[in-house]
């Protein structure tokens, strides 16, 4: 007896368990002026009302081609624990995340921190994520978008996990353009008291009061493209939004690897240094995980 085979929709043959696989969101209701795009990686074991992650891409990469990339693990962790993950791709030339307009410095400004911010209200939507548990990690240009999104979004994040990246704000343009570099924050000069932070945070959203998420800071002590001062300065903003001290509760040594230490200030912002390590720390998702309670 013959039995034809069927193509699904896309050609796909009926009934052949398809691998989970990095996929576009052609249409997730983005109505800013930026044109980033999403991307998705559903485990084939999702779990119920699943955590999300959204893994914010450095600059002259991907989303692509950082979910392929062999350094960035959150794909293996996906797999293992049944979270989402989203992969926002930048719509900018060079493919940096602008972290400098007002559109994108303002909350419902329009830039690509609202792109990101849709994506994250379409995956609640779409995937039963739990609103509860959304964070957000990136490295480089990705850690300076993570810092522009827990100022200006931080209604629908709980933690972040940020690796070698600047204090929101940092990176504004006197021009008002998009997508601009900074050499004075990037070289470490854009130096600023804590409650001079606070108040570039709380600009961003003006009137807002509720939580915050919890905000780790990773950063090496030989990064040569965003200067280490960076990670001081990105201390002093975030304790200063919480307003605890500047002065660790408690400090680890060679944790959570080698070389690192380890800094608390209170439960909601950790910093973690790389001695010798340059531009940009290697991501560590158990560390990462742990702070997400993942």
């Amino acid at each position: 007896m013959h039995i034809p085979f069927i193509l699904a929709a896309g050609g796909f043959l009926a009934g052949v368990a398809r691998a989970a696989s990095l996929t576009q969101v052609p249409n997730y209701g983005n109505n800013a002026t930026s044109k980033a795009q999403m991307w998705v990686y559903k485990p084939d074991n999702v779990v119920a009302n699943p955590p999300l992650v959204v893994v914010i891409h450095s600059c002259q990469s991907t989303a692509q081609s950082y979910f392929q990339n062999s350094l960035i693990p959150w794909k293996q962790g996906s797999d293992k624990k049944g979270y989402i993950t989203v992969w926002p791709s930048s719509p900018n030339s060079g493919t940096c995340w602008d972290v400098s307009s007002k559109q994108s410095l303002s909350h419902l400004g329009g830039g690509d921190s609202q792109a990101i911010a849709n994506m994250i209200l379409y995956a609640i939507k779409t995937y039963s994520v739990d609103p509860t548990r959304v964070y957000v990690t990136g490295g480089s240009s990705g850690a300076m978008m993570s810092n522009v999104l827990a100022a200006t979004y931080p209604e629908l994040i709980s933690a972040v996990s940020l690796y070698s990246g600047v204090a929101a704000g940092c990176f504004v343009s006197s021009s008002g353009g998009v997508d601009q570099w900074n050499n004075s924050c990037s070289g470490g000069q854009s130096r600023a008291t804590a409650d001079q932070w606070k108040k570039v945070v709380l600009d961003m959203y003006p009137g807002y009061n509720g939580p915050r998420p919890k905000m780790q800071i990773w950063h090496g002590s030989a990064d040569s493209t965003l200067a280490p001062q960076n990670y001081q300065e990105e201390i002093k903003q975030w304790t200063g939004v919480f307003n605890v001290s500047q002065t660790p509760t408690s400090t680890v040594q060679n944790f959570p690897k080698q070389g690192y230490t380890t800094s608390n200030y209170g439960e909601s912002v950790q910093g973690i240094y790389g001695q010798g390590v340059g531009h940009s720390v290697p991501s560590n998702l158990t560390a990462s995980e742990i702070w997400f309670g993942l």
